[in-house]
C-alpha cells in the first residue's frame, strides 16, 4: 500500500494524534486545535477537519483489517440495539451489533427500522463476521422477523436488562452528538459511527478486568499499534 502521508509536510505522528483525539474523545475541532497548540503544534481547526476526513476512514479500515485477519472477535453472543437520532429534524435510526466483550461489530444508519432494514443490517454483519451462536435483542419485532428469515430465530434471547451492553455502546456517540450539535446528514453520521466504533474497539482495554500494571502495558501496546496504522 502506498504511503498515504507522502504529500504532507506534517509528520504522520502528529496527524494520527490529532485524528485520535478528535475521534476517541468528545472534543470539538477547536478543542483539538487548542490542545495541540499547548504541545507546540500550530494548526487550525480546519486542518484537523481535513485530517480526520482524509485519514479517519484509512485508520479505521486498517484496524478492521487487523481484527479480521487475527480473528480478534467472538461469535459467542451478539447484542443488537438501535437508537433514535435526529438529522435536520428528521428521525433516523442507528443500529449496532456488539459482541460479549463490548466491542462494536457493525454500525448502520437507516431511515426505517422494519424487517427489511433489520435483515439488511444482519446480513451485512454476518457477511463480515459469520453467524453468532446467540443474539440478544430488545424484543423489537423487526429483529425477530429478520432472524426468522435467516433461519436463526431459535438463537434469539430477550430478557430485562439483558441488552444493556448494546445500549451502553451508544453513550460515546451520544456525547459526541452533543458536542457537534447533532449530525447534518446520514452520510456524516454513518461515516463517524463506523470510524468511532473501530477506534473504540482498538482502545477497548477493559481496565476493570486487569491490574493497574497490566492495564498500563495494554494501553502502551494499543498506542504503539495506533502509531503504526496506515504506515
Amino acid at each position: 500500500m502506498r504511503n498515504p502521508f507522502r504529500y504532507f509536510k506534517t509528520s504522520p505522528e502528529i496527524i494520527r494524534l490529532a485524528v485520535m483525539m478528535y475521534i476517541r474523545f468528545p472534543l470539538s475541532l477547536r478543542n483539538v486545535e487548542d490542545l495541540l497548540h499547548e504541545r507546540g503544534i500550530d494548526i487550525t481547526h480546519e486542518t484537523v477537519r481535513f485530517w480526520w476526513n482524509r485519514f479517519g476512514p484509512l485508520l479505521a479500515k486498517s484496524i478492521r483489517g487487523r481484527r479480521l485477519q487475527n480473528t480478534n472477535y467472538s461469535n459467542w453472543t451478539w447484542y443488537l440495539d438501535e437508537v433514535f437520532v435526529r438529522i435536520n429534524g428528521e428521525l433516523h435510526y442507528l443500529w449496532r451489533a456488539v459482541d460479549h466483550e463490548g466491542e462494536v461489530l457493525e454500525a448502520f444508519v437507516t431511515k426505517r427500522r422494519d424487517r427489511k432494514t433489520a435483515l439488511k443490517f444482519l446480513r451485512k454483519a454476518m457477511k463480515r463476521y459469520g453467524a453468532p451462536d446467540q443474539v440478544v435483542t430488545d424484543k423489537l419485532p423487526s429483529d425477530k422477523a429478520a432472524l426468522r428469515d435467516l433461519g436463526i430465530a431459535h438463537r434469539e434471547a430477550t430478557a430485562r436488562w439483558l441488552n444493556n451492553r448494546a445500549e451502553n455502546s451508544h453513550q460515546p456517540l451520544r456525547r459526541r452528538e452533543k458536542i457537534m450539535n447533532r449530525f447534518r446528514s446520514m452520510r456524516s453520521l454513518q461515516k463517524f459511527a463506523a470510524i468511532q466504533s473501530s477506534v473504540h474497539n482498538h482502545f477497548n482495554l477493559e481496565r476493570h478486568f486487569y491490574s493497574r500494571s497490566d492495564f498500563k502495558e495494554n494501553r502502551t501496546q494499543a498506542l504503539a499499534e495506533w502509531r503504526q496504522l496506515a504506515a
